[in-house]
């Protein structure tokens, strides 16, 4: 009904395109199903909101589908004919099924998302969760919106990081079998950071062995490096397979180190970098973005010179027209650098080159860094959620150990995800074990819960078809098919802000609604059987597609 309320407000001036941004969904069905707020016309049209509202309402007053269209002060508010709509809705969702709610809006463009990013030698911790279910669900969104979608990685495999764990390793563990433990790679790095605190000497031989890192001649420390390099990477197979994410390409540091050097080399040559103390730098304080170093003194490359080259191999190698990159918003202000001199180096796609910075996760009791080791392992933190879905569970349900896992591995990513999406992208998220694993409530378990209550009706209903026929809806039908209505118009706008948090919300209301609709209206033994069964159809199937969107899996039983 979206499309028809913007054809018809065509009429105030304003293109499709304004006119999108402008619409609202009022929070009281009182209020309509679409609001449009008339302020904007003010100064064109030269009459006061109010007035311009009765006079768009009087023009648009027979449009099809709509109960009635009426100005309620400032805005022009639409009703929608619930039993076209749902008519219309429930057709709709079962001839599209999963593709219900997409669209083209990408026309196949070429589209790389890079996000997670774990160093090796490093740990997988619950920060790193948030960048990759974020960019994963972006990912998938993306895709669903008409989008070619490049899925790529990029982890720092080479660096001071590594020069640390190196300097601890050969140490004070090099007579440890080497394992392919994040654990045990996040151990040895924390006790790098410690043991180099106020430690001169060791700071000159971290220094020297990261010199030697970037020279690759000493074989003992490049043999060292190779073999610890792998079984971090190995590491991450199981976490990325829990989560479901799956990558298109993983580019690494030390792949892009030699070319981000000539890179940086070339801009002194070409007077758009120059050589301050010994160091290569980007001078961008006329800019307002202050000095970007691109190589030490001692000719080592830093993250800036390797992002360049990352950049230039991301267009020239995959041809995509567009790119988003998923880190912290630490790096902010680096991702500006890194857009402004890519600008100034006169690269052709310079503002398709996005960034998406997400704001850090937190328990309750404060902050964590990997520095300190004053973090939670992801796979410590998933088994915890993963005991709490049992412990839950067995209160419940008497179920097979076997059954019991499968539950609660599914509930406990549920648990995890959810949190980490339904916040915007801006906030601190305070992750709360309690709280997120709850079967009630605004969490994941309570969506899971939904979807397997509704699947739980379609098993009782019987098998023989029976005719659709239509009765008079009451509210509870009337607000779930609204619900199922508005889907793709979700979409859309979380394809174009980049902000998966607006399915979120959508499904935990969607939910909200069909636990209503389920207690007030009996679907077994009801004259309504058939309609009221087919609107619990189209809400499992909206359900299914939103989730899949999210990334998060739904169970059939709970």
């Amino acid at each position: 009904m979206f499309s028809e309320v913007l054809t018809a407000l065509s009429v105030s001036g304003l293109s499709r395109t304004e006119l999108e941004k402008l619409i609202e969904i009022p929070r009281e069905s009182s209020h309509g199903d679409y609001a449009f707020p008339c302020f904007v016309l003010a100064k064109t049209w030269k009459k006061n909101p109010v007035e311009i509202a009765k006079e768009l309402a009087k023009k648009i007053n027979t449009l099809k589908g709509f109960e009635k269209i009426e100005a309620i002060g400032p805005y022009v508010n639409f009703f929608a004919d619930k039993t076209i709509l749902t008519l219309k809705i429930l057709k709709t969702i079962s001839k599209e099924k999963e593709k219900y709610g997409s669209n083209n809006l990408g026309n196949k463009k070429r589209f790389m998302i890079e996000y997670s990013q774990p160093n090796t030698h490093k740990a997988f911790h619950i920060g790193h969760i948030r960048g990759t279910v974020l960019g994963e669900s972006l990912a998938r969104l993306r895709k669903f919106c008409g989008y070619e979608v490049i899925r790529a990685n990029y982890s720092g495999d080479t660096g001071m990081h590594i020069a640390k764990w190196i300097w601890c390793y050969t140490k004070f563990h090099s007579k440890e079998k080497i394992k392919s433990e994040e654990s045990w790679f996040a151990k040895i790095y924390v006790e790098a950071v410690k043991k180099l605190e106020g430690n001169e000497i060791g700071e000159t031989e971290v220094l020297e062995i990261n010199r030697k890192l970037d020279e690759r001649k000493d074989k003992k420390i490049m043999k060292l490096w190779t073999e610890t390099r792998l079984r971090s990477i190995a590491s991450w197979k199981q976490i990325y397979q829990d989560l479901d994410v799956k990558f298109n390409k993983h580019f690494f540091e030390s792949k892009v180190e030699k070319s981000g050097k000539k890179i940086a080399l070339e801009l002194v040559k070409k007077g758009i970098a120059k050589i301050d103390d010994g160091s290569t730098i980007m001078d961008l304080k006329d800019k307002h973005l202050g000095v970007w170093v691109l190589l030490r003194s001692d000719g080592t490359v830093l993250y800036s010179a390797k992002d360049l080259a990352l950049a230039e191999e991301k267009y020239s190698k995959y041809r995509i027209d567009e790119s988003l990159v998923i880190t912290s918003v630490e790096q902010n202000l680096h991702f500006q650098q890194l857009q402004k001199t890519i600008e100034i180096m006169g690269f052709k796609n310079w503002k398709e080159y996005n960034h998406l910075g997400y704001e850090s996760v937190r328990l309750p009791e404060g902050k964590m860094s990997s520095r300190t080791g004053n973090n939670i392992l992801y796979s410590d933190f998933r088994d915890e959620l993963v005991n709490s879905a049992k412990d839950e569970l067995k209160q419940r349900l008497d179920l097979t150990n076997l059954e019991l896992e499968k539950r609660a591995k599914v509930i406990a990513i549920a648990s995890m995800k959810y949190p980490m999406l339904k916040q915007d992208t801006n906030k601190i998220i305070i992750f709360d074990k309690n709280e997120a694993i709850r079967f009630e409530g605004d969490t994941g378990p309570y969506l899971l819960y939904s979807y397997a209550r509704a699947k739980s009706i379609l098993k009782k209903v019987s098998k023989t078809k029976n005719e659709l026929k239509m009765y008079e809806l009451t509210d509870y039908e009337k607000n779930l098919v609204t619900e199922l209505s508005r889907f793709p118009d979700v979409v859309k706008k979380a394809n174009k802000q980049f902000a998966v948090s607006g399915i979120v919300h959508y499904v935990y209301t969607l939910s909200q609604t069909f636990n209503e609709f389920y207690h007030a209206c009996p679907v077994i033994g009801s004259e309504k059987n058939s309609l009221r069964a087919e609107i619990v159809k189209a809400f499992c199937q909206v359900m299914k597609n939103a989730m899949y969107l999210l990334g998060i899996p739904l169970l059939e039983e709970m």
